[in-house]
């Protein structure tokens, strides 16, 4: 897999499944084993699934949840994002009730992309 098309696999995820909640996207571009080696708040596992569950809580809590991409880089296999995520608080959030409230925050995150599929998260 070239980079450029590592990189289109992962900015599709961003896009469309943390952007839209397509999870039938999520269905094809996740890997069966995917592992997330940074575990995440809310006591998601670290699994498929729990990749899943934490993007739905995220489009539960904040419906208009979507990333801006500032940049992307790949070594082949693993493409570093550096985003800014925004939403608006509009359901209940790890037991906190809805604020109404503009969210936004920067991140940086790690994912290993095999075979077309994501297989690894790291950040």
């Amino acid at each position: 897999m070239s980079t450029e098309e590592a990189i289109a696999v992962v900015r599709r995820n961003t896009e469309e499944v943390q952007g839209k909640g397509n999870y039938e996207v999520f269905e094809e571009l996740f890997a069966k084993d995917f592992v997330d080696h940074t575990p995440q708040p809310g006591g998601f596992s670290a699994d498929r699934d729990g990749a899943r569950n934490l993007y739905k809580a995220l489009r539960t809590a904040f419906p208009d949840f979507h990333a801006e991409i500032h940049w992307q880089i790949s070594d082949g296999e693993r493409v570093t994002t550096f985003k800014t995520y925004h939403g608006t608080h509009l359901g209940e959030f790890w037991g906190i009730a809805p604020t109404g409230k503009k969210i936004q925050f920067e991140t940086v995150d790690v994912m290993r992309v095999r075979n077309g599929k994501i297989s690894d998260h790291w950040g």
